[in-house]
């Protein structure tokens, strides 16, 4: 199932929980793995908390200052740091999958993690029996 995400800033976390879930909900495994999938080479996806809105602010921000977009990249397009900042979050993330519901942990999130925008991007979910 493909989940779209709609990003309206340059650098930005959207949280797709909801979305992956309702994904699952409807692959109707019980238990299994989801495995969340960006095939984008400048965003990202990752596991992290979503109960602080500081937490997202805080890795974009410790993103940006290990990876600075003023470098003197080579890439035509002008979005190296992009890149480099999906190669570092990674494209993807397995989450089990028990009693039907994603095993997440109390205070965690799947976010989407765009380093390129303002996009309309997707994101594929597919779920595994076990």
């Amino acid at each position: 199932m493909d989940v779209a995400v709609r990003t309206t800033e340059r650098c930005q976390f959207v949280d797709i929980t909801a979305e992956v879930a309702r994904a699952v909900r409807a692959a109707g495994v019980q238990d299994g793995l989801c495995l969340v999938w960006c095939p984008h080479t400048t965003a990202g996806i990752t596991v992290n908390e979503n109960s602080d809105p500081d937490v997202p602010a805080d890795l974009l921000m410790g993103l940006g200052r290990v990876v600075d977009a003023r470098w003197p990249f080579r890439h035509g397009e002008g979005n190296s740091d992009a890149h480099l900042k999906s190669t570092l979050v990674g494209c993807g993330q397995t989450i089990a999958v028990r009693g039907g519901d994603l095993r997440l942990g109390t205070w965690q999130a799947i976010w989407f993690c765009e380093f390129d925008g303002p996009r309309t991007r997707s994101v594929e979910v597919t779920v595994l029996r076990a």
